[in-house]
Formats: C-alpha cells, structure tokens, sequence
C-alpha cells in the first residue's frame, strides 16, 4: 500500500474540554474569558479551528449552560482574530449508573437531554462547526456511560443541518464510523463529510497503529477526518495523522503536557504541531482555507 500523506492539513485545538483535568493543571482554562482567551492564543499559533466546551467557573467542570457559550464566543469575535469555531453538542447524553448492584436510578452527574436542550447554544450561537458524537460507549473506569442513541444522533444530525452548521462527526469506536455512514444514508448528514477519530480513550479504539489504519482504511472517499490519541501520545499522534492521511488536533481537552514535566499550553501545543506539520513536508492551513475546504459558513 503506498504511503499518502496529507500534504495539506489543517489544526484543530481543543483548548478545556469537560473532563476533571483543570485541578490537575493551572493552565487548563475554566471561566468563559480564559476559554476564550485560549482559542485565540491557539489561532495566534496556527489553529485554524478551536474546538469548545464551557465549565462551570465556580466548580471548574463541564457544563452546558448557554450563557457561557455566549460569553465565551463573543469574547472571541470581539477579539478579531480569524478562527473556524467548534462547539461541543456532546453534553447532555451522559449517563452515571448507580452501582454494579443498583444501577437504577441513575447516580450523580447524569445529565440527560433531549436533542433540542443539547442544541440550545448551537442554534443561538451558530458556529460554522459542532460535534456530533456517533455513538454510545463506556467512558473511564466507573459507571459513566456516553449515550448517542441512533434515533437521538438522527434528530440532532437534522437540526444541525436546519442550522446551516458543519457536524463534526466525533469516531470514538470501529462501529461509530458505520453509524456515521448509515447516517449519511439515511439523508440527515451532508458533503463534505467532517469526521474527528478520537483514539486511545478508554474504552474505545486504541491508538495503536493497526486499529487506526483499520478505521482510515474504511473512511469513504471524499470524507475529511482529523485523529488524535491522549496524554503523551498526542504530540506522536499529529504525525501520524498526517502520514496517515488525515488532520491534526490537539489541546488541553486532550493532554496536559508538552514534555516530561513541563506542563503544556494550548498555544504550546499548537506551535509543536505547527513544527512537526511543517517538519514532514505539509502545509498549515488557514482558517479561511479550512472553510472553503469544508463549505462552511462564517457568520462574523
């Protein structure tokens, strides 16, 4: 099989994300100023998308309020600095079980949403991008469940085109990118086809080299996708990426480190892989390139 690398490629970070990683790392943004002044410091690197979640700013966690969307996005926009925004539509499908003897009724944390709630933001905010995650998984070593119903995915697939929005279709699994092909089928997804394969998060696809090259393999023709794995693998992960054919993301969603012990920033992370794009021969993208590419909309 020749080698196909991607000789233009574009740089999503994922600058907060939902996890419990701010009490981990000082540098991890939280209220909507920080968040928002992280996405510009990526862009100011060379992201040309910034992918958004918001937190709760008095406890640090993900939430899914849309005034802190609002805060953050317009923060962005006012700034003037050129990025593709990315909202999250991922909150609202989680799932805590009780316990292994008494999982009904659900624990602490369950947020569950129907697809409109979950869309709230997205239709007041209208990002070129939002995520769609394809697909229900056990997520850590506890009960939390990700839940994505085909019927929830299909009703939040159409709303996100009314919307005049690009999904971004989040791979967390082998058998989420054939949900991701039956809802192209199925008339609820269009061209250009956005997919994110998200790699080494327990209990999903491992980011080993075999099972990526499994997915990429079976990716339909004319789709777009951008991989990355977590932790220490992330920085390795934009290289193979990019041989691999696809796009690069990385972020502070995703790993919180840019070597043995020094703690990353986004824009860090963001100018690292810059370095390794440019290294292998490829060409950065810009924001402007990227929304051509993927005939998305720019609204400010």
């Amino acid at each position: 099989m020749p080698l196909t690398p991607n000789r233009e490629v574009f740089i999503t970070c994922a600058v907060t994300g939902a996890g419990d990683t701010a009490g981990r790392s000082d540098k991890v943004p939280v209220a909507p100023a920080e968040i928002a002044a992280a996405a510009v410091e990526a862009a100011r690197a060379g992201a040309a998308v910034a992918h958004i979640h918001v937190r709760d700013p008095a406890t640090g966690m993900g939430a899914r309020d849309p005034r802190l969307y609002r805060e953050v996005v317009e923060r962005i926009r006012d700034a003037r600095v050129d990025v593709v925004l990315n909202l999250t539509a991922g909150m609202g499908g989680d799932l805590v079980l009780g316990s292994a003897e008494a999982p009904l009724p659900p624990g602490a944390g369950t947020d569950m949403a129907g697809a409109t709630e979950r869309l709230v933001h997205v239709a007041e905010l209208r990002p070129e991008i939002c995520t769609l995650d394809c697909g229900t998984m056990n997520f850590g070593e506890g009960d939390y469940v990700m839940t994505n119903t085909p019927a929830m995915l299909k009703a939040m697939a159409r709303q996100i085109r009314a919307l005049g929005v690009r999904p971004e279709i989040e791979v967390f699994d082998t058998g989420h990118l054939l949900l991701a092909q039956w809802l192209k089928a199925q008339g609820v997804i269009d061209d250009p086809v956005m997919l994110q394969l998200c790699m080494g998060i327990p209990w999903g696809a491992p980011d080993d080299i075999g099972t990526l090259k499994a997915i990429v393999d079976n990716v339909p023709a004319g789709w777009t996708f951008s991989a990355f794995s977590i932790g220490r693998n992330q920085l390795p992960y934009a290289a193979l990426a990019v041989l691999a054919g696809g796009n690069v993301r990385v972020g502070l969603e995703d790993n919180l480190w840019l070597g043995k012990g020094a703690l990353a920033t986004n824009g860090a992370l963001v100018e690292r892989a810059v370095a390794i794009v440019q290294g292998m021969g490829a060409r950065v993208l810009t924001p402007a390139e990227v929304r051509a590419k993927l005939k998305l909309e720019r609204r400010w």
